[in-house]
């Protein structure tokens, strides 16, 4: 088992820090977020049999999906930094549900992470965490009521006792902002001499090889014709949402689903 959540905070606050993308003092995010109680090393999503606690085990959608963005038309967020779609539950063989429970589509997300001692969170994602037409709030209860609702471990029934209205979509969005501090695949791609360019091509092999000697293992790229624009991260979670871990098993391909990018003339535009 290859763990990431954990081994990757110190390397991630070193790698981007130095850019200015998070301030060194990252660990007030996992410090606010709710304890579900679930034991971190149990047994990881996506195995059999299945457990009966669904709130300590996430099921079906096991395997957990990252996605960001490389905005350029217009461009999002800061130049020399991907962007946050979302995370969701993938049902472990490509495919996902959505729209679970349209009884918790939260609105006004802002206004609930504030209240809610998660206004450090909010401030991340108002620069990492944008839609591409300005409409961050709309782009960000669409994520919440899509996926987020969708995770076993984030029912209202598994929150502690005396939790707010609303305490599990903070963990969420927690959740994900923590999750996406510890993959700067801006900075992965730069450290293999892979920067945005006018005029360079790449082969998709060449972007793939670049990210897997970086991070240790292989995303999933999508394009737009022949510029990258979204790249795909997945792990299995040990626990619950809320505090679990997250991590890549070795008896499972990387990346379930293939690229739709072409295999030879890539580009990375600049912002």
């Amino acid at each position: 088992m290859f763990t990431l959540f954990a081994a990757l905070v110190h390397v991630a606050v070193t790698l981007v820090s130095a850019q200015g993308l998070v301030s060194a003092d990252m660990g007030h995010l996992f410090d606010k977020r709710l304890s579900s109680g679930c034991s971190p090393s149990g047994l990881a999503s996506c195995s059999t049999p299945i457990p009966s606690d669904l709130c300590c085990f996430e099921s079906p959608g096991g395997l957990i999906l990252q996605t960001q963005f490389w905005d350029t038309n217009p461009s999002t967020g800061p130049s020399n930094s991907w962007t946050i779609h979302g995370l969701w539950p993938d049902h472990c063989d490509g495919t996902f549900s959505t729209n679970c429970d349209p009884s918790r589509d939260y609105t006004n997300i802002a206004g609930l992470l504030t209240s809610q001692g998660a206004s450090d969170t909010l401030s991340f994602m108002q620069q990492f965490w944008v839609d591409i037409n300005g409409q961050n709030e709309q782009f960000w209860e669409h994520e919440w009521a899509a996926h987020g609702t969708c995770y076993s471990t984030l029912k209202t029934s598994c929150l502690p006792s005396g939790s707010p209205q609303g305490a599990e979509a903070v963990a969420y969005f927690q959740r994900v902002v923590a999750l996406f501090q510890t993959l700067p695949t801006y900075n992965w791609l730069a450290s293999q001499g892979i920067t945005p360019s006018t005029t360079q091509t790449y082969t998709l092999a060449q972007l793939t090889s670049a990210l897997k000697t970086a991070s240790g293992f292989t995303p999933t790229l999508g394009c737009s014709g022949s510029a990258i624009n979204q790249i795909s991260w997945y792990f299995h979670l040990s626990g619950s949402l809320f505090d679990g871990q997250l991590s890549r098993s070795t008896s499972t391909s990387d990346s379930p689903k293939q690229s739709t990018c072409a295999s030879s003339g890539l580009t990375y535009p600049p912002k």
